[in-house]
């Protein structure tokens, strides 16, 4: 009787990779990761020079304040004291903290509000310049005049509408001061605001239906789906990657908002003060220690909102999913691959037994 051994295919071995199979992160070789190293040095240095640099010296300057003082001659002279954590102390009391609040309260109200508008406003525009219908090309390139024109012009722009003998009381028929102080400047800031920075939003999510199959909508079209079932079912869910990212990058940028109510409405208006425009003021004061601050508390603020967007929301703002997504399918393809050709060989072997059985049996 002729015993017949079935070999391990080859690669199948523990510790052995497998062709085309995926290679740890551990499995690098050293050179490998000298080169990735090497690669990215740029990167990093740049970005080491214009964020990291300025944000610690940002925090540095913080814990300092000028001083008037006498020095050894007995002239007076403005030094440098330590503080500490006393400039954020002042955030929240006395005349500083009233005017920190209300920046606060006009930053976030701004940024809710104009983005809640963009991103409704963007949306319509996506849909409509995502129609087929004479004139398109046309519509297209209009709605990227507003986002063209710089944020100091479109201020410009604005303020010569809003002047008490311009456009919008004119065709109101009224005299409303819109550059003043009061809820008439919050509006105007607004509608300024969607208005330039809306087709940004638009463009992003038509770039999303872009990569929509048209089979898809066909599909939808033949099961008796309108164009309201598609849109909530199909434009909607397929389009939410591109939307939060969109709203993500707006609502960051809102945040920082200080050229268009500066230019608009000008400094030093409390309905309009936002925290760039607060921090501007105190560094225009020479009081760098208060301006430090206030730029360290909003960096910390677009921080956190940006953080909890992406955690609650999902936004994949660097591909992390698709990599990941990627990665796994490669991986199944791989152990089907493997599970095939392992399949194969026992095949294979199975088949050489049978043979060298029969033949075994015939010659006896």
């Amino acid at each position: 009787m002729t015993t017949t051994t079935t070999a391990p295919p080859a690669g199948a071995q523990t510790g052995t990779p497998q062709p085309g199979s995926p290679r740890k992160r551990g499995n690098r070789s050293p050179g490998e990761g000298r080169m990735a190293a090497m690669l990215l040095s740029p990167t990093i240095l740049v970005l080491a020079l214009v964020i990291v640099y300025p944000l610690l010296s940002a925090v540095h300057q913080s814990l300092f304040r000028a001083e008037s003082g006498l020095d050894a001659d007995g002239f007076v002279s403005d030094v440098e004291s330590f503080v500490g954590l006393a400039n954020y102390a002042d955030l929240f009391v006395g005349e500083s903290g009233r005017r920190f609040l209300n920046a606060f309260a006009n930053t976030t109200f701004f940024t809710v509000t104009t983005v809640f508008l963009e991103t409704v406003l963007g949306l319509c525009l996506a849909l409509a310049m995502n129609r087929a219908f004479r004139g398109r090309s046309f519509l297209r390139a209009s709605i990227l005049v507003p986002w063209a024109v710089p944020t100091a012009v479109s201020g410009l722009l604005w303020r010569w509408i809003f002047q008490s003998d311009g456009i919008a009381n004119n065709l109101l028929g009224s005299e409303i001061l819109w550059t003043a102080e009061g809820s008439a400047s919050k509006v105007a800031v607004i509608i300024a605001e969607v208005w330039k920075t809306a087709p940004f939003i638009g463009l992003l999510v038509l770039a999303g239906m872009q990569v929509i199959p048209g089979e898809v909508y066909e599909a939808a079209r033949i099961d008796g789906a309108g164009w309201w079932r598609q849109l909530g079912s199909i434009t909607l869910p397929l389009v939410k990657p591109t939307l939060l990212v969109a709203v993500l990058f707006r609502m960051l940028d809102a945040l920082r908002m200080f050229d268009l109510p500066f230019v608009l409405i000008g400094p030093g208006k409390e309905s309009v003060e936002t925290l760039s425009m607060l921090a501007w003021d105190e560094s225009n004061q020479l009081r760098y220690g208060s301006a430090s601050a206030f730029a360290v508390m909003l960096f910390l603020y677009v921080a956190v909102v940006a953080i909890v967007f992406v955690k609650v929301l999902g936004a994949d703002v660097t591909g992390a999913k698709e990599l990941k997504l990627m990665s796994k399918k490669t991986a199944r393809k791989n152990r089907f691959a493997a599970n095939h050709a392992t399949a194969d060989a026992d095949q294979s072997n199975s088949d050489q037994a049978t043979a060298e059985q029969k033949k075994t049996e015939a010659t006896r």
